[in-house]
């Protein structure tokens, strides 16, 4: 089978992680912090706090930004549902705002006109998503948030790599808090995890706070001081257990040292579809000249009006021959949950449109060249000249 993404482990990542198996720490060692400040040296951000997830990264953001009942957060109905549940969790309420029809980002003159008219429904943050690896456009949505007067968080987790006008993605240049996730079909693994980078030390705190059960150890840290008690420690706020494991950063020091060759693949990998595929009558996501891909998704968007066969035997055909393509997203807003709070369909045409006439293709590390060939073949098949 060839998934749409898979996990690239070799012997130095094996390797890593049986060296913590044998250490004395398993959980709250050095290695977390060892991988936070790695992470946050590659991407020129200030401060960098390990998860457990990148849902978990996303939450706890929420918290740092004060969320709480009755705030409005903006995002795009096009991701996984974790971009939504972060602000769920803390009693918000979700809108969305459509994507662009050729980035397959958040459309900049889309959110503009809704701030425009939602004057009195403002959001308290906005999450853009930078969708398959590519960044959004941070710049243009940051001179709106001063002028909204919103909070960003950048949903990165498709992007650790990427860069925005020559800016590596997680910087904060343009936003207050970027998060990304570690799972095994991204751009390097922990297995599971995630991290949030900032620039602001008490978004940083406060996020330490929360993914450690609201308890702080930090001296520098507490509302009380209390002298000659080495046991002491404070509870200040309800919290969750979303702590990063030793064995999971020390495989993320381990692939960290990789990337430079896996983005080196993954965009090789996207130019070659381009390149066989050229002239169908398929769309690719535009990747701006200013932006870099990491390229965690590789979408092609059929126009079904010149395929043989409807979008659900393009898909059926394609898993018969073991290429597990998938479709990044269904629109969120048409979700059981959301309809039940009112979404509609042709609320967002963009998303819709893209949620039911795309497909992700094979691109991982691992993935041979012949496999590339292979596929298209097969998609050139579905194309009619």
């Amino acid at each position: 089978m060839f998934p749409y993404s898979r996990q690239n482990i070799d012997k130095t990542d094996i390797l890593s992680a049986v060296r913590v198996l044998k250490s004395d720490f398993l959980t709250q060692g050095p290695l977390v912090s060892k991988f936070e400040k790695k992470i946050s040296n590659y991407v020129k951000a200030k401060y960098a706090v390990a998860t457990n997830s990148g849902s978990s990264a996303l939450h706890i953001a929420c918290l740092a930004l004060n969320i709480k009942k009755g705030d409005l957060v903006w995002t795009v109905p096009n991701t996984f549902a974790a971009t939504a549940n972060c602000a769920l969790h803390c009693g918000a309420k979700v809108d969305f705002v459509d994507i662009d029809k050729n980035t397959w980002n958040m459309s900049i003159r889309s959110l503009e006109k809704k701030l425009q008219k939602e004057k009195n429904k403002l959001p308290k943050i906005v999450i853009p998503v930078h969708f398959a690896g590519q960044p959004t456009d941070q710049k243009k949505i940051w001179e709106l948030s001063k002028k909204f007067k919103f909070k960003i968080i950048e949903d990165a987790s498709h992007s650790l790599g990427a860069k925005h006008f020559n800016e590596p993605v997680g910087s904060c240049k343009w936003s207050d808090i970027t998060v990304f996730s570690f799972h095994p079909v991204k751009i390097i693994t922990t297995g599971e995890g995630g991290m949030a980078t900032t620039n602001n030390k008490k978004y940083s705190d406060q996020m330490r706070i929360s993914l450690s059960n609201g308890i702080v150890k930090d001296s520098k840290l507490f509302k009380f001081k209390k002298k000659n008690q080495p046991w002491y420690y404070e509870y200040q706020k309800t919290g969750f257990n979303y702590r990063m494991n030793e064995i999971s950063a020390a495989i993320g020091i381990s692939q960290l040292s990789k990337l430079k060759e896996f983005l080196k693949k993954r965009n090789e990998i996207a130019k070659l579809y381009k390149k066989i595929l050229d002239k169908l009558f398929i769309k690719y996501q535009k990747i701006n000249t200013y932006n870099f891909s990491s390229y965690h998704l590789f979408v092609i968007q059929f126009d079904l009006k010149k395929t043989k066969f409807s979008y659900l035997n393009i898909f059926k055909k394609l898993r018969s021959k073991n290429y597990f393509v998938n479709l990044h997203y269904m629109p969120l807003h048409l979700s059981p949950y959301f309809k039940k709070l009112g979404f509609k369909k042709n609320q967002y045409p963009n998303s819709e449109k893209y949620g039911v006439s795309s497909i992700s293709l094979p691109i991982y590390y691992g993935l041979k060249i012949s496999k590339v060939f292979k596929i298209c073949s097969l998609i050139k098949s579905f194309v009619k000249y």
